[in-house]
């Protein structure tokens, strides 16, 4: 009886050491848990910060690259855009030069050509423009001339167009004329530049001569070589802004109006104007000769005469023969 007692008494006691032991061990692992998830969160949190900032910096890379590239096609496409440009200008050129070629080869041909049409051009002539060559025709023609033009002026004034045709066609001929103006007056009193527009070469001189010395002709050939002010391929302003500026009573001036067309505006009402302003009427003679020459820059440019250009030519010569000058139609525009 007292045996089965203690039996049961050992059994017991080993029962409850083990649920002891066990419930100590799962407190043991919830109190190590606990002190371990702070660090674990804070590792994680670390390692997400680190995260974050490498994605960051890889957008800021990528962004960076992205601006770069655009920047790059940007560039690239402006540059294309020039090139595209520099081809149509030099096709345009291309096709002047050729023009021009032609029309050197051709030599009389080239002639007997303008011929044609300035007679086909005079069929069909306003009624206003053949009034003018009328009275063209009727004025004295006795004037002492050498190469058709009256050199007894000691003032020269050049009125030249210094539109858009004139400057990529013929420029390189109006220096030449230029030059020969100047040789057939080896000495005057005063010269003057001035464009269509009547705005001077030299503003400093705008109201008053330029010396005539070999300086200064060489100075203004070289200056005319690059000057390119704002035109509007009329002589009309230049003319009177000429008159009004320099004309006087006691000196003898020749204007040498150099152009290639006269878009609008009446023509004899243009003439009539003129007459006024250039009337000495004291003597009753114009006071200062107006010569001018016509530069065939649509032609070249069109292969055909342009109603502007037989404009230009029928004001230019019902100008000078009114006004004691001379009118010469070039029949190319190089040199």
């Amino acid at each position: 009886m007292s045996r089965k007692r203690r039996d049961v008494e050992v059994f017991n006691l080993s029962f409850l050491d083990v649920v002891s032991c066990g419930f100590g061990a799962i407190i043991l692992l919830l109190v190590l848990a606990k002190v371990a998830e702070p660090s674990v969160l804070v590792q994680l949190a670390q390692d997400q910060s680190a995260a974050i900032a490498r994605l960051t910096t890889q957008q800021q890379v990528l962004q960076q690259t992205e601006d770069q590239r655009r920047k790059v096609l940007q560039k690239t496409q402006a540059e294309q855009d020039a090139i595209a440009a520099d081809l149509q200008r030099l096709r345009r050129m291309q096709s002047r030069l050729a023009a021009r070629l032609a029309d050197i080869q051709g030599g009389l041909g080239a002639e007997t050509a303008i011929e044609k049409q300035l007679f086909s051009a005079r069929q069909t002539l306003t009624d206003e423009m053949k009034r003018l060559l009328k009275a063209s025709a009727r004025v004295d023609k006795s004037q002492s001339r050498i190469g058709g033009i009256p050199v007894d002026s000691e003032y020269i004034v050049f009125i030249i167009d210094t539109s858009g045709s004139m400057q990529q066609v013929a420029w390189s001929l109006v220096l030449e004329k230029v030059r020969q103006v100047l040789q057939v007056y080896p000495k005057v009193k005063g010269i003057q530049v001035m464009n269509d527009m009547g705005d001077p070469m030299f503003s400093e001189y705008g109201r008053r001569w330029i010396p005539d010395t070999p300086a200064r002709r060489k100075a203004v050939v070289k200056r005319l070589a690059s000057w390119a002010p704002f035109s509007n391929s009329s002589p009309v302003e230049g003319i009177e802004q000429a008159i009004r500026r320099f004309s006087a009573p006691d000196k003898r001036i020749s204007l040498y109006v150099f152009g290639d067309d006269y878009s609008r505006g009446s023509i004899e009402s243009v003439i009539n104007t003129v007459a006024k302003l250039n009337l000495n009427t004291r003597s009753g003679k114009p006071r200062v000769r107006i010569h001018a020459m016509g530069f065939p820059t649509l032609f070249a440019v069109q292969g055909g005469l342009s109603e502007n250009s037989i404009r230009f030519a029928a004001l230019m010569r019902a100008l000078a023969e009114r006004n004691g000058g001379s009118f010469v139609g070039l029949n190319r525009v190089r040199r």
